[in-house]
């Protein structure tokens, strides 16, 4: 059984070699943060955002994608529209760096082989890998912990169109759901500070990137046909 299934994965590995299409490009935009501190708009990019990003395509309808981005998320309450924030006035900064795997989906066919004009909106999840500092406040002054890392989900809707031959231009905006609460500082890590949690402590981390891709495409000519 195990040789078999070695078999059927050489198989695999082997086939996509002569029927992939890559792209390698960059990530341009802002980003906000979405929590305990500051506003709470869902697309409100305070602050700039610079990543790069390979594809796979796969198919005409789907990629396997991997990217790097990196941010200050920055937030103040006197920006907020709740008037509790505002008499508060916290405010804090935190530089993440972000790893993103995960299936991005096209709900038309992007044959990037093909003449004429191809648009298509998508779709992209999978898993996030953040680092940060862990935060919390002192006295009303933000305290940096330490260094650490979370876990999150991406959810990222976008389109997208073909610029000549090689290249291809992507408008998206995209929430991260995070394990943590700490980036803001509103829930320390450290239990032994627990006393000092403040908002709302059962909703973790957000926060979003907006921009635009610009990819450089480049392969064998795939056959996504069975014939």
């Amino acid at each position: 059984m195990t040789q078999k299934i070695s078999l059927f994965i050489y198989f695999l590995l082997s086939t996509s070699l002569y029927s992939q299409i890559h792209e390698v490009g960059v990530f341009l935009g802002g980003s906000n943060f979405i929590g305990d501190i500051g506003p709470t708009n869902y697309i409100n990019p305070n602050e700039p955002a610079l990543g790069i990003l390979y594809k796979w395509n796969k198919s005409p309808r789907h990629a396997y994608r991997i990217s790097y981005t990196q941010t200050k998320l920055a937030s103040n309450d006197l920006n907020s529209n709740e008037g509790s924030r505002n008499l508060r006035g916290y405010n804090f900064e935190n530089n993440i760096k972000e790893l993103s795997l995960g299936l991005e989906f096209n709900f038309f066919d992007f044959n990037l082989h093909e003449l004429g004009n191809k648009t298509t909106p998508y779709i992209y999840s999978g898993m996030t890998y953040t680092r940060y500092s862990s935060l919390h406040f002192n006295s009303g002054e933000q305290v940096d912990d330490s260094r650490k890392g979370t876990v999150g989900i991406p959810i990222i809707l976008g389109i997208k169109t073909r610029l000549g031959r090689m290249f291809v231009l992507g408008l998206e905006a995209g929430a991260r759901y995070t394990f943590a609460d700490d980036i803001d500082g509103s829930r320390p890590a450290n239990e032994n500070l627990s006393q000092l949690s403040f908002g709302n402590i059962n909703n973790n981390d957000w926060y979003v990137f907006s921009g635009v891709t610009l990819t450089y495409t480049f392969g064998e000519k795939p056959c996504y046909c069975t014939d």
